[in-house]
């Protein structure tokens, strides 16, 4: 029997199996491993023309699984740039696009500078103490008067989403004369906010805007009006009946 029709013993198939986590990694896995073995090839090839048509067969294939993309200009850099990478950037092939490097890749985005704000209140909110800052700037007038207003409700407002008990005016004006640095005084004013019941009611109407879709169910009380009308049929004797 010739050799290439000679079956094979299944503990031989068994043993020659070849399990993904014994494959070499694959840097792209989304083109997956027939095209990475494809640039694998094409980087082992000595000859320059032949190197870069085989390229530019690669270029296409990866086009293919975006038809709708494979004509649009940065989709075609896109294209380049990443057969270099899933190539270990060993590919040596003329490029219409600039080649990447690996230390630009592998560049590090800098730390985002979070603010770090520990406010002795925290139930407030970073919002309250900036807008406090912005009330400290301006000059005394009926709008700087109306805007303290405004923050002072809107902590109160704030004090009861954290605690659903009542909370005096006093309170919140010792909190706003503390986090101003003591220039918003309403310590001895005889200005009131607004009334606990009144923010209770509007903390719970935002809380329950999502539900605000349902709507209830019709019930209808008429089942036995099925005449026109609504007027119930009655019984009337036939007194010709013997």
């Amino acid at each position: 029997m010739i050799e290439k029709y000679k079956r094979e013993a299944a503990s031989d198939v068994v043993y020659n199996l070849e399990y993904n986590s014994e494959r070499q990694r694959l840097i792209i896995p989304e083109y997956g491993r027939h095209l990475q073995k494809l640039i694998d090839q094409a980087t082992a090839i000595e000859d320059d023309e032949t190197r870069n048509k085989s390229a530019k067969y690669i270029i296409q294939v990866m086009g293919s699984l975006n038809p709708h993309l494979r004509d649009v200009p940065d989709f075609q850099h896109k294209l380049w740039d990443q057969l270099f990478i899933m190539s270990d950037f060993k590919l040596n092939v003329e490029s219409p696009y600039p080649i990447p490097s690996r230390e630009v890749l592998e560049l590090k985005p800098d730390v985002l500078q979070y603010p770090q704000n520990f406010p002795k209140y925290r139930f407030y909110g970073n919002n309250i103490k900036y807008m406090i800052d912005v009330a400290n700037k301006w000059d005394e007038g009926e709008m700087k008067t109306a805007l303290v207003m405004v923050i002072a409700n809107h902590m109160k407002k704030s004090f009861l989403s954290w605690n659903k008990d009542t909370v005096k005016d006093d309170v919140i004006f010792e909190h706003l004369y503390e986090l101003s640095g003591g220039k918003i005084n309403l310590l001895h004013s005889t200005e009131e906010l607004l009334n606990t019941t009144d923010l209770m009611r509007t903390n719970k109407r935002m809380s329950n805007k999502t539900a605000s879709g349902v709507q209830p169910k019709i019930q209808n009380n008429n089942k036995n009006n099925n005449n026109k009308g609504g007027q119930k049929k009655t019984f009337q004797k036939n007194n010709n009946q013997k």
